[in-house]
């Protein structure tokens, strides 16, 4: 009952509506109790001595009763569907507001058909909980109280048949009511099921379509309709069972009244009138029980609901705000110190290991490595999307844990792995990142992120409609408006998680090159691409959450055998020992051959002769000292390379022996 008293204090707002509702329940009820008083006077009265003037006034009052009851009806039903609708309306709100405060250890915990069901489905049964459920709520009692002491008075004998049969009913409905109580949160469950299928299916779609799956995505839809239409069934076969359970007692109590009442007639202690009344309040006072009935059915399935939309409504933020928080981030600079995190307290290991780190402001930081190495992991504990289990994060040399939430957050812009974009226009998406840009604003971040390119081609450019999460786009494009939208914050710290992975390489390029001129910006690039991090002035290579090395391209290429996989599998590293060189030249090889093959060149024949759009496609990642290398010129010595920053104490970089060979792409090998 708790979590039912929480809920409905959302009602308070709309309390003179409720009170006023209630207020014409009760009114409603005392005309209707008058009736059939009126109606026993005419019986009694009117119709043995034919007196028409006492059926007409008696007639009359039952129409006025009548008239009044169903105005006082129509009122209660306005002012409570604005109680109703006010009440659902706030609750939406509520949930939807502190859905917004959630952070992402919080969105752990409800999955997202989970949370739309709540505010959905959750929302429309407290709102019919008040609807439907107040007027039976308040008229139920009163018409039972009243039903029974008007029948005491008309015939107290009578009245026994009440004890015997009301009691009985009760205990029918009170079984039906604990029988479907647990079943109704069975069946929310099933709708949570049915709401995640139904996202999912529709969301991916387009894959559905492309592998021709939609026949097993019919089963699986077919599973859990299934699962709901059972869940509902069985919860209504034990929730019908009022009807019939009401009918049965009071068809017993009419014919055991009708039985006595007649012989009370024949004996003259109770006359036709008095006995019509008397069966009046017995079917009010019976359908009473059996709208009470209903009441508490409502009610079951509302606390059910109710203990769903509360579990939203109590969840505590996971990052609280310090009592004296910085308000402003000084500069760019990033720290990790000894900073460990696991997702939850439960996890048998840490996401991330151990990690140190030091990144100062302006600086271009690389971070690579193999799927699950935790990569981004580690950048969302920079905006303090979660906390570090263990160890610090600072940025602008605090501990993110001092700031303001929304004033760190203003300071990191962060470009997601998942590119979203929001129905509306491009200009109405841009502006996420600053409401007050101009379109001089907007057009520049679009240049920097080359989407300028494809908005120019556009009829309506700016104000072209996105689509629903911004179907109307490619992925690609998506990619390029999601950085334009984030350089508009003007961060002084700027994340991509793998956000180019749809670019095409030449305006990935672009973009690095814009993106070189913010001096004043700290950029992070996760990347699997390593022409994505070449140039950078520090890369990290992560291996199972933990910091594997730290160095510069060419420091990283001597030592870690980390990086020169990557490179190998992007095919753009010439500078190996021995037959992962081999192993790349034949692949350079395919690559020519194939170019060869399409332009229907000679598949042996010279770089030179090689179409211009394809030129410098490889050679342009070649090492600075290939041709050194080719030529056979001598490299530094061990002793003269100098030591690979983040790499363990004593290790340098190792001289690798001169090497010659043929040059060629085409050559044999």
């Amino acid at each position: 009952m708790q979590d039912l008293k929480h809920v409905f204090s959302y009602l308070k707002p709309y309390r003179r509506d409720l009170f006023l509702a209630v207020g014409l329940v009760f009114v409603e009820c005392i005309f209707e109790m008058v009736i059939p008083m009126l109606m026993s006077d005419l019986v009694d009265q009117g119709v043995p001595s034919h007196d028409m003037q006492v059926i007409m006034l008696q007639g009359s009052k039952m129409i006025i009763c009548a008239v009044l009851a169903l105005i006082t009806g129509l009122l209660y039903a306005r002012f409570a569907a604005r109680a109703a609708n006010g009440f659902a309306a706030a609750l939406r709100e509520a949930e939807y507001r502190k859905l917004q405060q959630f952070d992402f250890a919080n969105l752990d915990h409800f999955s997202t058909p989970s949370l739309v069901t709540r505010m959905t489905t959750d929302v429309t049964v407290m709102l019919n909980a008040v609807a439907t459920g107040l007027r039976p709520l308040v008229r139920s009692p009163v018409m039972l109280f009243m039903g029974l002491g008007m029948a005491f008075l008309l015939n107290a004998k009578l009245t026994i048949v009440f004890l015997i049969t009301t009691p009985i009913l009760a205990a029918i409905l009170a079984w039906i009511v604990t029988k479907v109580g647990p079943l109704y949160d069975r069946q929310q469950t099933a709708v949570d099921h049915l709401n995640g299928r139904v996202q999912e299916a529709l969301t991916a779609i387009r894959a559905i379509k492309a592998f021709v799956r939609g026949d097993y995505e019919n089963e699986q839809f077919e599973t859990v309709n299934d699962e709901l239409a059972a869940a509902s069934t069985n919860t209504f076969r034990y929730a019908v069972l009022n009807l019939p359970a009401f009918q049965a007692v009071m068809y017993t109590a009419i014919v055991c009244i009708m039985w006595y009442g007649g012989n009370f007639i024949l004996t003259d202690r109770m006359t036709v009138g008095e006995l019509t009344a008397f069966l009046s309040y017995v079917l009010q006072v019976l359908n009473s029980v059996m709208m009470f009935s209903g009441v508490f059915l409502q009610l079951t399935r509302s606390l059910t609901s109710a203990r769903r939309i509360r579990a939203v409504l109590e969840e505590q933020p996971a990052l609280a705000t310090p009592a004296d928080p910085v308000a402003a981030v000084a500069d760019g600079s990033i720290d990790f110190a000894d900073v460990s995190f696991k997702y939850s307290a439960a996890a048998a290991r840490d996401a991330l290991s151990h990690v140190t780190l030091h990144i100062p402001a302006g600086a271009t930081v690389g971070i690579i490595g193999g799927t699950g190495a935790a990569k981004t992991t580690l950048v969302q504990l920079i905006p303090r999307l979660y906390d570090a289990t263990s160890g610090t994060v600072k940025v602008g040399g605090q501990d993110v844990r001092r700031y303001y939430l929304a004033a760190l957050r203003d300071a990191v812009g962060i470009v997601l792995q998942k590119n979203l974009l929001f129905s509306g226009t491009i200009r109405d998406n841009l502006k996420w990142g600053d409401p007050d840009a101009t379109d001089d604003d907007l057009w520049a971040a679009c240049r920097a992120a080359c989407a300028d390119e494809f908005l120019e081609r556009m009829p309506d450019g700016l104000d072209t409609d996105m689509g629903q999460g911004g179907v109307n786009v490619s992925g690609g494009q998506k990619q390029r408006l999601c950085i334009a939208r984030t350089l508009l914050k003007h961060p002084k710290v700027l994340i991509f998680d793998d956000s180019t992975s749809a670019v095409d390489t030449a305006t990935e390029g672009k973009i690095r090159h814009a993106l070189a001129a913010l001096t004043d910006v700290t950029k992070l690039i996760i990347a699997q691409r390593i022409t994505s991090v070449m140039d950078a002035d520090m890369i990290v290579i992560l291996d199972d959450g933990k910091v594997h090395a730290v160095g510069t391209h060419k420091e990283l290429l001597v030592y870690t055998k980390n990086h020169s996989r990557l490179l190998t599998v992007d095919s753009l590293h010439l500078a190996l020992p021995g037959e992962e060189e081999v192993q790349f030249r034949r692949l350079w090889k395919r690559f020519y051959e194939t170019i060869a093959i399409k332009e229907r060149y000679n598949p042996r024949c010279q770089n030179t002769f090689m179409p211009k759009r394809y030129r410098g496609t490889m050679t342009e990642f070649l090492p600075d000292d290939y041709e050194a290398r080719q030529q056979g010129v001598n490299l530094p010595a061990a002793s003269e390379a100098s030591p690979v920053p983040g790499a363990p104490a004593g290790i340098s970089a190792p001289a690798t022996p001169p090497r010659s060979g043929p040059s060629a792409p085409g050559s044999d090998l």
